[in-house]
């Protein structure tokens, strides 16, 4: 028939149940060079699969004992296929930097990318991929501009926990792509270790396990509040390793938990609180030697308590390499920088944290490593200036409260750095010129533990 492929009544019933096509009856109709009327059936299509299954009736993957993300094709909104290439490699890096959180379950490129080009609901992707939180996001060329946006979104309530877009001039492709990756993975990793943390916080207390019980931990450490919010936080994550010997960012926590204690005048010092860090510290290394996070805080507690500058720096670079978008590594090795001498790379690591997460909680540690790092190159406004800004989320930071103090005695300003030493007298009674080295880092120049000392000294600190 004219327009289509018809067929007679023998053939159809010979091939209706072998091919995948549908037939309109279109019965009897007279056909040139045949002497009578022909019954006829027309191909009107392919059938609806029988072996289809709805994507509500697909069993749904079991997630993974540890937070679960999907990144999506980012999809062309330019119109031009040749942004495609972009798109897809824009995605494929922040998979890449992702996968090197080791607290993160990542999954590959070529799942994730099944889904280009399709309208999918991202709890639908949620249940056939067994993720917890699924990354969107799309690109946008005009001339020589572009534009990139990203959103967070838990596939379990569809609820957006983080969205940002990013400009960028196309000269440098991939230059472009290496800024726009960090500073997404930079925001994602924070956004979903918050969302897990509040997860936990609604969890009931007698059905925690080791990764609830180290979220919980992970709140109360960044609370900042006192030294009983810190002892509990030691406490959580001394119970995760007990349900999860193995557990190696649980240690290095713990043993930060010892570096935080040191630094606000709460510790010992003792040869068996020592003890303890440096096997904290050890177990970490030795369970995790491609985990950023439990390097870091270990080379980081090695360094202050345990005072092996040399070990801790170099654990804290190879956490940098291993994973050069985590803030933490970056905030660690800003410390260790100073403590070996070098204040400048000391700004330039303390920069860097802070780019990759502005509100991270230890933002205020940040600020008032860069202030030291300013006070050790007698740049006292702008130590006084970062010490202030650091102490505006956290007034009782003892670090904080100590390079204010002698910032602004050596700037002039006795009566600003008098006031910080009295309020650090109440929280400290037992700080003294002469017990400062309980507190200070393993400063490798004497120069800048006298500095520190002339500065408190003037500000009226008792010897």
């Amino acid at each position: 028939m004219p327009g289509g492929i018809s067929i007679s009544r023998a053939v159809h019933d010979q091939v209706r149940d072998r091919i995948n096509v549908c037939f309109d009856d279109k019965g009897e109709i007279a056909l040139k060079n045949i002497a009578r009327p022909v019954q006829v059936f027309a191909v009107s299509g392919a059938k609806e699969s029988k072996t289809t299954v709805s994507p509500e009736s697909k069993p749904a993957l079991a997630l993974p004992d540890k937070p679960s993300i999907a990144v999506l094709s980012f999809t062309n909104m330019s119109g031009d296929p040749e942004q495609d290439y972009f798109a897809d490699g824009m995605a494929e890096d922040v998979i890449t930097a992702l996968s090197h959180f080791k607290a993160l379950f990542v999954i590959a490129r070529n799942s994730s990318f099944t889904y280009k080009g399709r309208a999918v609901d991202v709890k639908q992707i949620g249940r056939e991929l067994g993720v917890r939180y699924v990354l969107e996001g799309s690109v946008r060329k005009v001339a020589n501009r572009v534009r990139i946006t990203g959103q967070l979104v838990d596939s379990a309530t569809g609820a957006h926990l983080w969205a940002d877009r990013f400009d960028g001039g196309l000269g440098d492709i991939f230059a472009l792509q290496d800024q726009v990756t960090e500073s997404v993975v930079g925001a994602i990793a924070p956004a979903v270790e918050k969302a897990e943390i509040e997860r936990a916080k609604r969890k009931p207390t007698e059905s925690l396990d080791a990764y609830a019980l180290y979220l919980r931990g992970l709140a109360g450490f960044y609370q900042f509040a006192n030294r009983q919010a810190n002892d509990e936080a030691l406490r959580l994550f001394n119970s995760a390793i007990e349900l999860d010997p193995d557990f190696a960012s649980a240690y290095g926590r713990a043993a930060s938990c010892h570096v935080y204690a040191k630094g606000e005048g709460w510790s010992s010092n003792t040869a068996n609180e020592i003890a303890e860090v440096t096997r904290l510290a050890r177990r970490a290394v030795e369970l995790g030697k491609d985990d950023a996070i439990a390097l870091a805080a270990s080379g980081w507690a090695l360094a202050y308590v345990v005072r092996d500058l040399g070990v801790g720096a170099a654990l804290i670079d190879r956490a940098l390499v291993l994973n050069s978008n985590s803030a933490d590594a970056w905030y660690c090795g800003g410390w260790v920088k100073l403590w070996l001498g070098e204040p400048e790379l000391a700004i330039e690591r303390f920069a860097h944290a802070m780019r990759l997460n502005p509100l991270d909680p230890w933002a205020m540690a940040m600020r008032s490593g860069t202030a030291h790092a300013h006070f050790f190159l007698g740049r006292y406004d702008e130590a006084a200036s970062w010490a202030a800004m650091a102490l505006q989320d956290k007034p009782d930071h003892q670090a904080g409260l100590r390079i204010d103090a002698a910032s602004n005695a050596m700037a002039g300003r006795p009566e600003q750095a008098r006031k910080a030493v009295a309020r650090l007298r109440q929280l400290n009674p037992a700080l003294h010129v002469s017990t400062l080295k309980h507190v200070l880092g393993p400063y490798r120049r004497a120069e800048d533990v006298s500095r520190y000392e002339e500065g408190l000294r003037q500000a009226g600190m008792p010897e």
